[in-house]
This record gives C-alpha cells, structure tokens and sequence, in this order.
C-alpha cells in the first residue's frame, strides 16, 4: 500500500502569518487538530504544524491572548515529512521513529501534498499494525 492510499489529500494550509483565530477556524471547518504551515501559496514547502494543542498549551495555558497571537508564535518548527510515493510501512516506520501522531507528505518539489494522521492508520491497517504504531508513538 502507498501513502497515496491512506493521506489526506491537499490538506488546509496556513502560514505561519496566520491569525491563531483563522487557524481555528480552519481546524472547524475541516474537522482537524492539525494544520500545516507553509512557506507561501505557491510552493507549500512545510515550516511547520500548528495543532490544537499548540493553541492551547503555548498560548491560553501561558496566559496569553491567543485572540491577538500569530501561528508562527506557537507552531512546532521543522516538520517530520515523506515523499508522495512512500510505502505504508515507510509512513509508519517514520512516526514511530519521530514519535509522532501526523506526518506531512510532500511531492518532489518538496510541496504538501497530503497528511496522515494516526486515525488514517487505525482506520486502514489491520488491528496488528495500528497496535505498534500507537504503542511506538506513544513509547
């Protein structure tokens, strides 16, 4: 199977310009806990994800207004990526290596395509490797 198969395609996108506001909105509107940023329109090269958790744990938890706050203020720098035509067990050998719930992919230009997130996992993989990748992540 190939990340094709489980990513979600052309993922909502911010910058890390992006009011905290916005972004939230955004993660309403397509029913998510994680945006990408990216580095302009017209490349989509990944800087960075804003989850949130990110809102609510570097901004309202700081006690700072996250009504006036930037995503780039908050946003986790350096994203874990795979290419367009990686293999399912690539995808989840890289979160598990990274410890992490979502991975971006991205095509040859380097350009987000996709996303895939643990539940894109669980709901199409069988039970034994869902097991390991939640046990590895949360290792």
């Amino acid at each position: 199977m190939k990340v094709s198969e489980v990513m979600t395609k052309n993922p909502a996108c911010c910058f890390s310009t992006t009011s905290l506001v916005d972004v939230a909105k955004m993660m309403a509107e397509h029913d998510c806990g994680c945006i990408p940023v990216v580095d302009g329109h017209d490349t989509k090269k990944p800087i960075g994800m804003v989850t949130d958790r990110d809102i609510t744990i570097r901004a309202v938890a700081h006690g700072k207004n996250p009504l006036t706050m930037v995503v780039g203020e908050v946003m986790t720098d350096n994203p874990v990526s795979v290419p367009d035509d990686a293999s399912f067990d690539e995808v989840c050998s890289a979160m598990e290596t990274a410890q992490i719930r979502r991975i971006l992919v991205v095509d040859k230009n380097g350009g987000c395509v996709g996303i895939v997130a643990q539940a894109d996992i669980a709901t199409k993989a069988g039970e034994h490797e869902t097991a390991v990748l939640v046990k590895d992540v949360s290792a």
